[in-house]
């Protein structure tokens, strides 16, 4: 008699064939080289994870970003900058498009390079020669001079924050051509050569005599000099005082307040009067957050940071109060929502791959975590099932906060990883399902099959028969290239970490995503010069 466990019939479509193995060798899919280079550009930071190098990484995308179109490497480069807020792939994906083709090249640069950094991250990647040149070259250098020809003085003023290259570095070998006399003073100051001081833009020359006061002149009773508006970054090497620190967090940007608590904190800002209350105030103000494009593991890392010994209560709490701001793209769905976020063993790498002393204290469980407790605050009849080898059991609180929630999820597990382990305890509880969410790295090996589809796909299977109007989304957080479900019209992959990640899912839950997907969105992305 047939073995009718190992040839039982299934319901629906035809599983298709596994036609890959993941980093633990088990059977999976392959992205299409398009969508490996879109995850790789939405998750990957050329740093080492759990396991891909950083060199692995920067070998796959310039073999991919020579494979694809050259239309589809700029599109995924706006994408990645644009909706994912990458700094060095989309770098790294105008400097391919500078050796494939310098007018794709010309139409995205203003649109990626939109600040000092991003600009100077340009200049590194195509001087390193990894992309097949070491000089710029006659139009990306018109596009280099141009940015700095254009950019306002608080502009530059921000870029020459940074080293690999300095500004001053981009400045000698661009030589842009000043168009008004405050220009050629301030090139002049920023690379040391004699300028004409009455000709400096008006916060260059008040940093310029701020310096001199506070180095140069006796004080003798006088007031302090006062504190002139540029990046704070320029003054940290002054002998400033605790009242500079104070005027600094008060002026202080979103972002850089954001990331600079724990600096606020050690020069003692917030035993001045008035000053914790104002920083929180502008942390929790959610016109400012969403200026920001701050990311929700972002903050969750700044209040990982904030030590409650040292950070004020009313700060930390406002940090919990932006989280709700930034996650106003969660999608509030109907019918059966269920969340699984991967909490195994290898989800315990930073988020952004380890980069030495500035590695992320977040971790791709802290961000699979944060993805279910979001869904959670937004949609509180959310399942929420965490899995490593089985599923985990996690009493969670829809009432508690979305970094409560978090942190609880990111409390267990450990174990193997095993992407089909909350489809069959659904399936085991003939639970009926519309959306199901699975937020992992994809490395599953525990359900390994030594046949046909993944174990993944066969439970998801299992599920449409019974469920047959049933969604599958898989959320991937590493630069990895396969997959444990297979695209197709109820399954979606989508890589990255950004909120722009739960606008797609609302999308393809409501059915308004075309073929392809998440991939498809990025090739519709348009192409036109600014």
């Amino acid at each position: 008699m047939v073995n009718t466990q190992l040839f039982q019939t299934l319901k629906g479509v035809l599983l298709p064939k596994a036609d890959a193995v993941n980093h633990e060798q088990a059977p999976a899919y392959a992205f299409s080289p398009r969508h490996q280079l879109a995850q790789l550009a939405a998750t990957g930071c050329l740093n080492h994870t759990f396991y891909a190098s950083a060199e692995e990484q920067l070998g796959r995308v310039l073999a991919l970003a020579r494979e694809v179109d050259p239309s589809f490497v700029a599109k995924t480069a706006l994408h990645a900058r644009r909706a994912g807020h990458m700094k060095d792939m989309p770098a790294l994906l105008l400097a391919v498009l500078a050796t494939r083709d310098v007018h794709l090249l010309e139409a995205v640069f203003g649109q990626v390079v939109d600040n000092g950094k991003m600009l100077r991250n340009f200049v590194q990647i195509v001087r390193s020669g990894v992309t097949g040149r070491k000089s710029l070259g006659s139009r990306p250098k018109k596009l280099v001079q141009h940015w700095l020809q254009t950019a306002s003085e608080l502009q530059l003023l921000q870029a020459s924050v940074g080293n690999s290259p300095s500004l001053a570095d981009v400045v000698k070998m661009v030589h842009p051509k000043p168009a008004e006399a405050w220009q050629a003073a301030w090139f002049a100051w920023l690379i040391g050569k004699p300028y004409d001081d009455a000709a400096l833009p008006p916060l260059t020359w008040a940093f310029e005599r701020f310096k001199h006061a506070l180095l140069h002149e006796p004080r003798d009773g006088q007031p302090l000099p006062v504190l002139p508006d540029v990046p704070f970054q320029l003054l940290t090497a002054l002998p400033l005082t605790t009242e500079h620190w104070a005027e600094i967090a008060r002026k202080g940007s979103w972002q850089m307040l954001r990331q600079n608590l724990n600096t606020f904190a050690r020069h003692g800002v917030f035993a001045v009067p008035g000053v914790a209350d104002a920083v929180a105030a502008k942390l929790r103000d959610a016109s400012a957050v969403m200026r920001a494009r701050v990311l929700p593991y972002q903050l969750l890392a700044a209040y990982k940071a904030a030590g409650p010994d040292d950070v004020p209560a009313v700060v930390r709490d406002a940090l919990q109060d932006a989280m709700e701001a930034a996650l106003v793209n969660v999608p509030v769905l109907d019918g059966h929502v269920v969340v699984c976020p991967d909490v195994s063993g290898s989800m315990s790498t930073p988020v952004t791959g380890h980069r030495g002393s500035a590695t992320s204290a977040v971790r791709c469980i802290d961000v699979a975590a944060l993805v279910a407790a979001a869904f959670g605050a937004k949609n509180p009849r959310t399942q929420v099932l965490p899995f490593e080898q089985t599923v985990v059991t996690v009493d969670l609180n829809p009432r508690d906060s979305v970094m409560t929630n978090a942190a609880n999820l990111a409390a267990v597990g450990g174990g193997g990883t095993n992407v089909s382990a909350p489809l069959a305890r659904l399936n085991q509880q003939g639970a009926s399902v519309d959306l199901v969410v699975i937020v992992s790295d994809n490395q599953s090996w525990v359900d390994a099959r030594g046949y046909g589809g993944t174990e993944t796909m066969r439970q998801w299977s299992q599920l449409k028969s019974r469920c047959p109007l049933a969604k599958l989304v898989c959320i991937d957080l590493q630069p990895y290239h396969t997959t444990q479900a297979a695209e197709r019209p109820d399954v979606m992959n989508v890589g990255g970490f950004s909120d722009a990640v739960f606008g797609t899912i609302s999308q393809f839950a409501k059915g308004t995503l075309e073929a392809e997907h998440w991939v498809g969105e990025i090739e519709k992305i348009p192409l036109e010069a600014r």
